[in-house]
């Protein structure tokens, strides 16, 4: 399967590692162009591909993986979305502080479902550091969790789909606004 990153920072290069083990295509990006990628393309290898955040949209799953204050920009200059998925791997942290935005009473991935009104909207991999997600998903008799919400249930079947070929444990949760799942976890269950 082709997955698009908007962003190529840890969360997309922790997930691309998983992804091209298991056969997969990875088309990355990142506001300063795919030339600014070559250092990590080698490092990735085979499979990996550095292009556009349009063409990195236009795969038939993308995950969102910027810092809270850029989702919008982002989403805002990208081709509509005619029914593709895009993860939310976002939180709504403000850096440097790591203060919550507020979002007035929302959730993060409803704002985000309002910038990319045409995609099917999955929230996942916002619930491990990025340094876990890049380790085996395997913890000692257990598998790192990855929480999985969204509203439509074939787009959920189909990341989890995904995430579970990779090795990792699921924990399916409800519509995305019920959900509202934002903390940091370094859960492990049995496999």
């Amino acid at each position: 399967m082709k997955v698009g990153t908007l962003g190529a920072g840890e969360v997309a290069q922790a997930l691309a590692i998983h992804l091209l083990k298991a056969g997969h295509e990875v088309l990355l990006s990142n506001s300063r162009g795919p030339s600014s990628m070559k250092q990590l393309l080698s490092k990735l290898g085979k499979g990996a591909r550095a292009v556009t955040m349009d063409e990195a949209a236009k795969a038939p799953i993308v995950v969102l993986a910027v810092p809270w204050p850029n989702v919008e920009e982002v989403l805002r200059h990208l081709p509509d979305w005619d029914g593709r998925i895009l993860i939310d791997a976002t939180n709504h942290f403000l850096l440097p502080s790591h203060e919550l935005a507020d979002l007035q009473g929302r959730v993060s991935s409803e704002i985000v479902s309002e910038l990319a009104p045409s995609a099917k909207v999955v929230k996942a991999l916002n619930t491990l550091y990025a340094s876990n997600l890049a380790r085996d998903p395997k913890v000692g008799e257990g598998r790192r969790v990855i929480f999985v919400s969204g509203d439509d249930g074939g787009a959920k079947d189909e990341v989890s789909g995904l995430l579970k070929g990779l090795g990792l444990q699921l924990s399916i949760l409800g519509r995305c606004a019920k959900a509202g799942a934002h903390s940091r976890s370094e859960t492990a269950l049995p496999a």
